[in-house]
């Protein structure tokens, strides 16, 4: 794995505290950024995570918000921002999928007026308002916005297809955001397919071993693995802007 010197610099990663996030905060730590790990403020799991990874001896803070609240988002990145004293890069990485079973693309019924404002309050609005708030402050630092998207926003139904209509606006929003930050700051988003991580979406053990199978590397992606293509892009490739690179094991080959 490559490693960075990243003494000096910040982070935010929203949605830090499990998954995805939590193993992006780790990674970046390790390399020497300091990280402010965002959470739900009534969620238990963001102190906990920030107490354990200080106890490593990991430079991390707490950024209580909801990125899908218009007002809580921006606050919260402003915040972040004054507390870690610069910022240098964001991770958008905090969603949700609506819904605790998959729903088919059959399934119109069940895809509520509730629904889809939740998952594009968070999914896609929420990564827009985040990034908005972060421009200003990445502009003086050059840093850079990595964004998740998903195989379900390109040619995977997802666990619904609101989820994925949110996830194909992230990849279209990855775009437009380089074209209006640069040159001052690089945006791009990473698609991940089937992940182990604790994630609300209650997949049967016939969709995880058909995820398996179905991918050419023969095994479903570990957090980890997203997390070192995030850190890259956010760190290294200073070409590359406006891209969002598939990392799925070869599910979707």
């Amino acid at each position: 794995m490559i490693t960075y010197d990243l003494k000096g610099r910040t982070a935010l990663v929203t949605g830090g505290a499990s998954g995805i996030g939590l193993a992006t905060v780790r990674l970046l730590a390790k390399n020497g950024c300091k990280v402010a790990i965002n959470h739900l403020a009534g969620d238990p799991r963001g102190m906990e995570q920030v107490a354990a990874l200080t106890a490593e001896g990991f430079d991390v803070i707490s950024a209580p918000g909801n990125v899908g609240d218009a007002a809580d988002g921006p606050r919260m990145v402003d915040q972040a921002a004054a507390d870690l004293g610069r910022l240098d890069f964001l991770v958008n990485n905090a969603g949700t999928p609506g819904t605790r079973t998959t729903i088919k693309p059959t399934e119109l019924d069940r895809l509520t007026e509730e629904l889809w404002a939740a998952v594009i309050e968070v999914n896609l609005l929420g990564v827009f308002r985040c990034s908005k708030a972060a421009a200003p402050h990445l502009k003086k630092t050059r840093g850079a916005i990595v964004s998740v998207a998903s195989i379900a926003g390109i040619n995977s139904p997802g666990s619904s297809m609101a989820y994925g209509a949110t996830k194909a606006g992230v990849i279209s929003l990855t775009k437009n955001l380089a074209r209006g930050l640069g040159p001052e700051v690089r945006v791009n988003a990473i698609a991940p397919g089937a992940v182990n991580s604790s994630w609300t979406v209650e997949w049967s053990n016939e969709e995880r071993a058909s995820s398996i199978d179905g991918a050419v590397l023969k095994r479903r992606c570990e957090p980890e693995d997203l997390a070192e293509v995030m850190v890259f892009l956010l760190a290294g490739a200073a070409m590359v802007t406006g891209q969002t690179i598939v990392v799925d094991g070869g599910l979707t080959l």
